[in-house]
């Protein structure tokens, strides 16, 4: 065989083995973006065509994590939470129970799995951490971030979406002396643990932030928007924000030395700017009428994306200033994704909208409701090999979203 072929297939091969290294929380870089080409510009009437759905989830928000060949998500039945891995027929491969989950309120799993070089972890409301191999179910090892860190539990239970950057995981388990936490990912034994500014957490799932020489740790906690250093858990700094209630479920969102916070419930957004060595931040600027609760923003060029809770419609903001360029009363409040320059919306109502950002207005392209699931439509939308999959409780439907002409 001709040696310059072989370089090519061997080439070949471990690009396709290296395409993908995690599956997580809104995409690749955990802000909403995914970077999918061929896609559709507009649907059907109707909507995009349905090519699966399974309906046996239980109870829950997770949305799905599609790694290699399989579909991973969790529900609730019968106050047990569960692991479910689906092919791509939507046949379900094994179900596997990691423990207790939340049942006392808004009722089911609260958390995406995220999967790494074949092993899923996940966090229950209950702070139960459980690490899994990806191909059969099988548990790894589990600990009790309440329990073994003296934790505190919130009231609607924890809800963090776990981070993994290369060999380490971190957590939030709000205490006094471990207010956040780094775990070796492979054997769960601590790493290092940070005060933090010792606050419970707050439904937020941080982000990393690379910035100099520095990993910076961003999250938010009841009162504060806090930066750790992510290799010793050193504290960094931290910014008062408080709100109505203590509920901050929207990851930080970083770019070109500046971070992006917001919170939901009439609560306001703000832009932190990072100093030269990431010691330190100020205040850059304010805005008060993009309230996301939950949904996600996202930035797309000098531009963010949002869905409001009180104030309810589409913003547009200047990511420079935070002047609302733009808003249109629709699909909000709910959460978004982006993808090849278009948003997509599935709004709390169940309807799933396609929407083009034009110069100075949204124009809503393509919209249906969702046909089946269960409950409250909470679970982010996830668009993987030029397919939508849209969780609605107990629930997942597969879309195909490709444009075949």
């Amino acid at each position: 065989m001709n040696k310059y072929f072989i370089l090519i297939l061997v080439a070949g091969i471990s690009l396709q083995i290296s395409a993908q290294t995690i599956a997580q929380w809104r995409g690749d870089n955990r802000d909403g973006i995914y970077n999918e080409t061929g896609l559709l510009k507009k649907w059907p009437e109707g909507g995009p065509h349905l090519l699966w759905h399974f309906d046996e989830l239980g109870d829950g928000h997770s949305s799905a994590a599609v790694y290699g060949s399989t579909i991973y998500t969790a529900g609730t039945i019968d106050k047990k939470g569960f692991i479910y891995a689906l092919d791509f027929t939507g046949k379900l491969l094994w179900k596997t129970e990691y423990g207790d989950e939340w049942t006392e309120n808004w009722s089911g799993t609260r958390s995406t799995p995220v999967i790494d070089q074949n092993k899923l972890y996940i966090l229950s409301a209950f702070g139960k951490l459980v690490c899994m191999d990806a191909k059969n179910g099988q548990t790894l090892w589990t600990i009790d971030v309440l329990k073994d860190y003296d934790g505190k539990n919130i009231t609607f239970g924890i809800t963090e979406n776990l981070l993994i950057d290369q060999n380490t995981l971190y957590c939030t388990p709000g205490g006094d002396e471990a207010n956040m936490i780094a775990l070796d990912k492979n054997t769960g034994k601590l790493i290092w643990k940070s005060k933090g500014d010792g606050e419970k957490s707050a439904y937020c799932s941080p982000s990393i932030i690379r910035y100099g020489n520095k990993n910076i740790l961003v999250t938010m906690t009841e009162n504060n928007i806090l930066g750790v250093d992510a290799s010793n858990g050193n504290f960094l700094w931290k910014y008062e924000h408080k709100g109505i209630f203590t509920i901050h479920p929207n990851t930080p969102l970083y770019y070109d030395g500046k971070i992006y916070c917001v919170s939901g419930y009439a609560k306001w957004g703000v832009m932190l700017s990072l100093s030269a060595d990431g010691n330190s931040i100020s205040e850059f600027w304010k805005d008060t009428l993009l309230d996301c609760r939950m949904g996600g923003v996202v930035r797309i060029n000098d531009h963010i994306y949002g869905l409001g809770d009180k104030h309810r419609k589409l913003f547009c903001l200047n990511w420079q200033t935070g002047k609302i360029e733009y808003s249109a009363s629709f699909l909000a409040p709910g959460n978004l994704i982006a993808d090849d320059g278009l948003l997509y919306c599935y709004c709390e109502d169940g309807t799933v909208g396609l929407v083009e950002s034009q110069v100075n207005e949204f124009d809503l392209i393509s919209s249906f409701k969702v046909p089946f699931g269960a409950n409250q439509h909470w679970a982010h939308l996830v668009i993987h090999d030029k397919k939508l999959f849209v969780r609605h409780g107990t629930s997942l439907m597969v879309y195909d979203i490709s444009d075949h002409n």
